[in-house]
């Protein structure tokens, strides 16, 4: 018989599990998560209208109802096409399975979302990362263009604004960028809703371009919808990979719903915002502390040299669970971020950092 070295890949074999800390007792500021519940009134009605959802049957395999509502809600321009992914983890799969011809490449600034290069080493793609400038993270449009031009990678991810710097890369540059690459250029706008910013309005302009978002940071993650935007032919190639059902009933039926209240979460994300710079100046005023500009509801900030797992610890025996950036190294390291929370939990945090310090 066969060990499990001999049968799973290589490759595999050196990855290790997307890390998921136990939250359970902390104020929950890890996962850049909206902090805010759904008000009563949209409960009650929410619950009421999942009394008539046919839970013996498959849900429609195309969502075709909720991709409309999503069409209007996303601004997608006349003409482009919309893809369904259970979150956006499973719509990057889901173009890196397309993609992966025998020595295909894909190229995403660093640092950057961790699922890219994992998920192209899942499928076996080469990945390439081009580091973003260490003074302030900005992107390196000279070494990002070369590296394409060098590479010409199949599938190239910009996240706009970038997790888990909190940037948004300047548009132009982008827009470079899309122009130099051969193969499909994918804008990530997980965190549009407080970016005031995007690029679905630049669709059909770029025949490579796709955009790519998620309802997980306007305040439905527990739903796990992600969508991509663009030109209908290539939505049709991806859609072949795509397995069947992949949005559940319940999450087309609530997700179609909490859209039909967006402006709720409009005004969420507003007050999110304007928590964010409060947030920012105060962490501003601790001796040692140096927030980086957001435009995501996320801050990153540098802490002291070599006190960054030491005040991760130390949080967390406060209640408070943020992330620890340090340990990637490089540019992050001496690095922590976190999640722009309710008033009460910035307060607890900015707290609990205090005293740490």
């Amino acid at each position: 018989m066969k060990s499990i070295q001999d049968l799973v890949r290589p490759e595999i074999l050196e990855l290790s599990a997307y890390p998921v800390p136990d939250a359970t007792g902390y104020i929950k500021l890890d996962a850049m998560e909206n902090p805010y519940p759904w008000p009563e009134a949209m409960l009650d009605e929410w619950t009421h209208r999942l009394r008539d959802v046919a839970m013996n049957r498959y849900p429609d395999p195309s969502a075709r109802q909720l991709t409309e509502r999503l069409k209007t809600a996303m601004s997608v321009p006349e003409g482009q096409g919309v893809m369904l992914g259970n979150g956006s983890d499973e719509i990057i799969q889901i173009m890196a399975m397309a993609l992966a011809k025998p020595d295909a490449k894909m190229v995403a600034l660093e640092p950057g979302f961790v699922m890219y290069s994992m998920i192209a080493r899942f499928v076996g793609m080469e990945y390439i990362g081009v580091p973003l400038n260490a003074e302030d993270f900005s992107l390196d449009l000279e070494k990002t263009v070369e590296t394409i031009k060098t590479h010409q990678p199949e599938l190239v991810f910009i996240a706009y604004p970038n997790n888990p710097t909190a940037n948004a890369f300047d548009a132009m540059s982008i827009e470079k960028i899309v122009e130099v690459a051969e193969g499909v250029v994918v804008i990530d706008e997980a965190y549009q809703p407080f970016a005031e910013d995007s690029f679905m309005g630049r669709l059909g302009r770029f025949p490579n371009m796709l955009v790519m978002r998620t309802v997980s940071k306007l305040g439905l993650a527990g739903l796990r919808l992600g969508m991509l935007a663009g030109a209908p032919e290539w939505l049709t190639q991806f859609d072949k990979v795509r397995l069947p059902y992949n949005i559940n009933v319940l999450t087309q039926h609530s997700v179609d719903f909490a859209l039909s209240h967006l402006p709720e979460f409009e005004q969420q994300a507003a007050q999110i915002r304007a928590d964010r710079r409060q947030l920012c100046e105060a962490l501003s005023s601790l001796e040692g502390v140096e927030p980086y500009p957001s435009r995501a509801n996320f801050i990153l900030f540098r802490v002291p040299e070599g006190r960054a797992a030491e005040l991760f610890e130390r949080l967390k025996e406060r209640g408070v669970l943020i992330k620890n950036m340090s340990k990637a190294g490089g540019v992050l390291s001496h690095c922590l971020r976190v999640t722009v929370g309710t008033a009460e939990e910035n307060k607890a945090f900015l707290e609990a950092l205090k005293s740490s310090l």
